[in-house]
């Protein structure tokens, strides 16, 4: 496949590829030891979580870039900002929609059933404000995502139309921070209301949960502002950020592995700050990995791995992992079973996840872009 990286930051796609490649190491575990504890089972799992909060951040980053040059060029009226969301929505829903109604099919196939709600999905309101149900979880982040890239737009514009003396720029911030502000809030309300009693319960009605969430998108919003107003600084003090960065995570993951800290021990800390410092520790990095322009000996393997990032989210898991698990009893297999399947599990994720980019989200991309959208949707 030739890549034309030409307007592409190589950095970014170096940290798009990491993300998506913890996902698959993690999800490796959950396919060859679905029921076995390990340390270093546990680790792994771990960085596949940290992987999605990677996604997160990026994407935060890249989309806030996209509102602040609006707010640059005054592109900021209702129109505008129907562009904006409709250019995204090319990006994002049809991939989503094509894989939801192949999960449909391949649940009914294994169930002869269709699970309750599963409208819900099509609202992306399957995970707003409840528990994320066990159905197509990987779409738990694209609800996120949906709603981030409405509510601060939705918010701006109203807060445009009521201080229309303000700095736009500035109201883009004091937005970005009060949407931060109350989802801190939600958090902490969510602390004194309610008992969290392990880690999955605290995953799938905190860490899985719209309204406690959407804030990490946020964040990228305000390091795409340091970025676009403050590039000097974000230049100068770009090794420092790095370091400061991974002090905080690592201090704060050290202090979780060596006091075996968990949320039920811990539900103030993991509830509501250790999302937030998670965030910023990643979004430190950044400094250092968007000035990265000059590439490995990988670079298009990596390039190529970016690009089919988004397809290989939404395909590794529920449309290959769970049925290999369903035809396949992993558990019983030999060592060298395992790492044919698991071969087997990575090869087909990565075919498919090319086929759906190369013959579908690009032509659709390639559509978005065409005179048509842009005369009657842009």
């Amino acid at each position: 496949m030739s890549i034309n990286a030409k307007h592409r930051i190589f950095g970014l796609d170096v940290v798009r590829a990491t993300a998506i490649l913890l996902v698959l190491c993690s999800h490796s575990t959950l396919l060859l030891f679905p029921n076995e504890s390990h340390f270093i089972i546990t680790i792994v799992q771990f960085f596949g979580a940290i992987g999605v909060d990677l996604f997160f951040v990026l994407s935060g980053f890249l989309i806030g870039g996209i509102i602040i040059k609006n707010i640059d060029n005054n592109k900021t009226t209702p129109r505008d900002f129907i562009q904006f969301w409709v250019r995204r929505w090319f990006k994002t829903l049809p991939n989503y929609f094509l894989v939801l109604l192949l999960n449909i099919s391949v649940f009914y196939l294994f169930n002869k059933e269709i699970i309750d709600g599963i409208g819900d999905f099509f609202v992306f309101i399957q995970n707003f404000k409840t528990e994320m149900p066990d159905f197509f979880t990987e779409s738990w982040s694209l609800s996120i995502e949906e709603f981030a890239y409405l509510l601060v737009p939705v918010l701006l514009l109203a807060a445009i139309h009521f201080s229309k003396t303000a700095s736009k720029i500035k109201l883009f911030v004091l937005v970005t921070l009060g949407v931060i502000f109350a989802v801190f809030l939600a958090r902490l309300l969510f602390y004194f209301d309610n008992d969290i009693t392990s880690y999955k319960t605290w995953s799938h009605q905190v860490r899985k949960v719209v309204i406690y969430r959407i804030d990490s998108i946020y964040y990228g919003f305000l390091a795409a502002y340091f970025f676009t107003k403050g590039r000097l600084l974000w230049n100068r003090y770009k090794t420092s950020a790095f370091i400061c960065g991974l002090i905080l995570f690592f201090s704060m993951h050290g202090f979780i592995f060596i006091f075996n800290s968990e949320p039920q021990t811990h539900p103030l800390f993991y509830t509501v700050f250790y999302l937030p410092f998670l965030s910023i520790s990643l979004l430190l990095l950044f400094p250092v990995f968007s000035n990265w322009e000059k590439g490995l000996l990988l670079k298009e393997q990596i390039t190529f791995i970016s690009l089919i990032s988004y397809a290989l989210y939404l395909l590794n898991y529920s449309l290959i992992l769970l049925p290999l698990q369903r035809i396949f009893n992993v558990e019983t297999f030999s060592s060298i079973e395992k790492v044919m399947i698991l071969v087997f599990y990575w090869g087909v994720s990565f075919f498919f996840s090319y086929l759906l980019y190369a013959y579908f989200e690009k032509p659709i991309m390639t559509f978005r872009n065409s005179r048509f959208i842009n005369k009657y949707f842009c």
